[in-house]
């Protein structure tokens, strides 16, 4: 079960780190709050790259690091803009749909058929995720489901979570074809070189930013590290959807931590969504 400990460990670290940037960096823009653990979470994976050992590296790992930039950029930049344009109760419910979308892509790109309890918790999960999304202020449980046809972002978001299910599939197929450990250093090497440099070049971000809080940037960087490392040995030892849901679980972290942090209402609210992604969750565990 080492899989689900090093999955509830990447929830963990995900809900984790959203809650210190949003504590102390939430002044400032969306792209520095995103550029914050990139930046300092660098200097780890660059080190990392040079201490790890190179495995034996094929055609398929390199196309899977090809192919996992832009599919997780694209994400990156729809995902930037659906939160912009329209109401976060309308759009951050979709990202729950991954996992399901992953039942798909897979089978396709894996050959990973979930077991039929293996999809129940899959979809118990995802139901609990988009319910712990929910705007107790929207009357109608359906809201972000319709607004799929008259709102933008909810569209965009509903892309986002489909790329996701590939960029994750893509993601272990690199691991697969490398280490877990050499892949995800060498793609967030990458990728967040990639996302400071087109930040930079599109003057949303300045580096004197990042000179103020160096403690709080380097726990923030910390955190986006372990999570990394942790996500790619999880997703390795696992079905790639089964380990996806577990992760969804940050969601439920997120909740208890704004709930005890942040004192936000309407938690109570969300208790219906919490259980079913437990539920879900023990499925998976227990059946899948």
């Amino acid at each position: 079960m080492l899989w689900l400990i090093l999955s509830l460990l990447t929830a963990l670290t995900v809900a984790t780190q959203d809650v210190w940037v949003k504590k102390y960096f939430a002044h400032l823009s969306p792209y520095d709050m995103m550029a914050y653990p990139a930046l300092y979470s660098l200097p780890m994976f660059i080190i990392s790259l040079y201490l790890a050992p190179r495995p034996v590296l094929d055609s398929v790992y390199w196309w899977s690091l090809l192919i996992s930039l832009p599919l997780n950029a694209v994400s990156f930049l729809l995902y930037m803009q659906a939160i912009r344009i329209s109401p976060l109760s309308l759009t951050v419910p979709y990202l729950a749909f991954t996992p399901v979308f992953m039942i798909i892509t897979g089978s396709v790109v894996l050959g990973e058929i979930p077991s039929r309890w293996g999809i129940i918790g899959i979809l118990t999960t995802c139901i609990g995720g988009y319910v712990l999304n929910l705007d107790p202020a929207r009357p109608s449980f359906l809201d972000p489901l319709t607004a799929v046809f008259k709102e933008k972002g909810s569209w965009l978001m509903m892309i986002v979570a489909f790329i996701f299910s590939f960029a994750a599939v893509v993601g272990k197929q690199g691991i697969l074809h490398s280490s877990p450990l050499y892949f995800t250093i060498t793609f967030f090497v990458a990728f967040n070189l990639t996302i400071l440099l087109a930040l930079l070049a599109m003057r949303k971000i300045r580096l004197q930013t990042y000179t103020v809080q160096p403690g709080k940037g380097l726990v923030a960087g910390s955190l986006l590290f372990l999570h990394a490392v942790c996500h790619g040995y999880a997703i390795f030892l696992t079905k790639a959807a089964y380990m996806i849901s577990i992760k969804r679980l940050s969601i439920l972290f997120g909740v208890i931590f704004g709930a005890v942090i942040f004192k936000e209402r309407n938690i109570g609210v969300r208790l219906t969504g919490a259980v079913c992604m437990v539920i879900g969750a023990i499925f998976i565990i227990l059946k899948g």
